[in-house]
């Protein structure tokens, strides 16, 4: 075997002197290999030692080869196997030492009982390095230096036994190592078992023994477990719920580069929780995540780009952003990339886009998207017309609770389009969707109510829900309620309330009530009687092709 070190000159020994003595560590491993060979000076083994040692201390790997020999040999130094590994595995550890080399010395020491050596040479045998792989012999070698109490060792067996590689599995002993290794404050065992007690495997199920290891290893700085630890405090498992805590530990992962991390970050401060809210801190984050290819971030950063929210509003960046996680399978992106698609926002309009995104979100369950799906069958926009496929969308989107499919299913089963006509159909649907507040449903289950379809006719109960779509400013709905109190049907009769309600509609637009309102104005009826505000909205009324008020309008004039 021989020594690794730079041939010199003779006479360049004494500038070797004088830069190791002021500490250069690539001089003092040259010296030591001078005095090794004598070469240029006089050659003495301890002096070699004392200079290999000096290099080696600084990590200079060919040093601690050479010292590893030194010790191996017994020159300059007591012969010491236990030493020689240490300065080998360190040298090795910089791929200075050949594998084979590493595994003879390991091998020399093991006998002795090395503890460092034995967990060494399981890992060769692991790998393969110098050795035919095993995972038998890696097991074996593992499990003596666990027994001696190396933390390194007791947690490769644990993943050993949690794998069944090298020995039959085994989640009990998996734990009991992994445990071991954890107690010894190994930070990647803490977290591992972390992650043993969240999910119950092979451990009771604890969130709060989860929380205490996560916290031992994320104090340690590992970053994962402090990503988890920020989970937990956010959700409140295994601990209070805390946003600020949540905030702190997303934090420390974030600034370690923990992708998963900064897009949780971003979303802490986009909404304010547990840290001052701050769209620029958001979309910061977001970024950072964005750049690791974070699906969930891209979808973030795309809405902040749609609404300018911390960056310049940009449709062309919105649809960027959205395009990039809908890729990856985010169908909250690919809904909103569909809606881009139809409105032709940030990109050329396409309706085949739009459905070929909606398509994809639909499948994966998305609840918007399979109502809008619904929808351009509906219509026939980007897709073959087809009732039965709308049905089929509207239903999947309602069962979810999807208050607009809900109310679009109502009025398929109204009038039987792509399913049988079924009135109790149609009023099941529009009480869901009316009860989530859709007014065109409200809408829809009062004349159900009026006109007995479905259900028990009843004037009252179609008031209570034409009001409660009026009051969304439905205007067919401030229409006909206020017929219902012109007529006195389900309320007290009142030509005051019926003006009101008739004047909402009218300035909305709405044709009806505008013929209705210069009928009230012309009769005087919960109003001022005045003939130019009855011809003023029997114009309107008139102009948008209503008989009734083009009739009266004539007869005005002819007044």
């Amino acid at each position: 075997m021989q020594g690794h070190g730079v041939e010199q000159n003779d006479v360049e020994a004494v500038e070797y002197i004088k830069a190791a003595e002021q500490g250069d560590a690539a001089a003092q491993s040259n010296l030591g290999f001078m005095y090794e060979r004598g070469r240029g000076v006089e050659q003495s083994d301890i002096e070699a030692v004392k200079w290999y040692t000096k290099a080696a201390e600084q990590g200079v790997a060919a040093a601690q080869f050479n010292l590893g020999l030194m010790y191996t040999q017994g020159r300059g130094v007591e012969q010491s196997d236990v030493e020689a590994v240490k300065w080998y595995t360190k040298a090795a550890e910089q791929g200075h030492a050949s594998d084979v080399e590493a595994v003879k010395w390991y091998t020399k020491a093991v006998e002795q009982g090395h503890a460092a050596a034995q967990f060494n040479l399981g890992m060769m045998y692991e790998q393969g390095r110098g050795v035919e792989q095993s995972d038998v012999e890696a097991v074996k070698w593992y499990t003596k230096a666990a027994e001696q109490g190396v933390a390194a060792a007791q947690f490769n067996l644990g993943l050993m036994y949690k794998q069944g590689q090298g020995v039959e599995q085994s989640v009990g002993e998996a734990v009991k190592w992994t445990t071991k290794a954890a107690e010894q404050w190994h930070a990647v065992a803490q977290f591992n078992l972390g992650v043993m007690y969240e999910r119950g495997r092979g451990v009771e199920q604890s969130d709060a023994e989860a929380v205490k290891w996560y916290t031992k290893t994320a104090e340690q700085g590992y970053a994962e477990a402090q990503f988890n630890l920020g989970l937990m405090y956010e959700r409140g498992r295994g601990v209070e719920q805390s946003d600020a805590e949540a905030a702190k530990w997303y934090t420390k992962a974030a600034e370690q580069g923990v992708a998963v991390s900064q897009s949780n970050l971003g979303l802490m401060y986009m909404q304010g929780h547990g840290v001052e809210q701050s769209d620029v801190e958001a979309v910061k984050w977001y970024t950072k995540a964005v750049e690791q290819g974070h699906a969930a971030a891209q979808f973030n950063l795309g809405m902040m780009y749609e609404q300018g929210r911390g960056v310049e509003q940009s449709d062309v960046e919105a649809v960027k952003w959205y395009t990039k996680a809908a890729e990856q399978g985010v169908a909250a992106a690919q809904f909103n990339l569909g809606l881009m698609y139809e409105r032709g926002q940030g990109v050329e309009q396409s309706d085949a886009e739009a459905v070929k995104w909606y398509t994809k979100a639909a499948e994966q369950g998305y609840a918007a998207a399979q109502s809008n799906l619904g929808f351009v069958y509906c219509e026939g926009r980007g897709v073959e017309q087809s009732n039965v496929e709308a049905v089929k969308w509207f239903i999947k989107a309602a069962e979810q609770g999807s208050a607009v499919a809900q109310s679009n299913l109502g009025f398929m089963y109204t009038h039987g389009h792509g399913v049988e006509q079924s009135v109790g159909e149609a009023v099941k649907w529009y009480t869901k969707a009316a009860e989530q507040e859709v007014a065109v449903a409200q809408f829809c289950l009062g004349g159900m109510y009026a006109g007995g379809h479905g259900v028990e006719q009843s004037d009252v109960e179609a008031v209570k829900w034409y009001t409660k779509a009026a009051e969304q400013r439905y205007a067919e709905a401030q229409s006909k309620i206020g017929l219902m109190y012109m007529q006195g049907h389900g309320v007290e009769q009142s030509d005051v309330e019926a003006v009101k309600w008739y004047t909402k509609a009218a300035e909305q637009g709405y044709a009806a009530a505008q013929s209705n309102l210069g009928f009230m104005y012309e009769r005087g009826r919960g109003v001022e009687q005045s003939d130019a505000e009855a011809v003023k909205w029997y114009t309107k009324a008139a102009e948008q092709g209503v008989a009734a008020a083009q009739f009266n309008l004539g007869l005005m004039y002819e007044r």
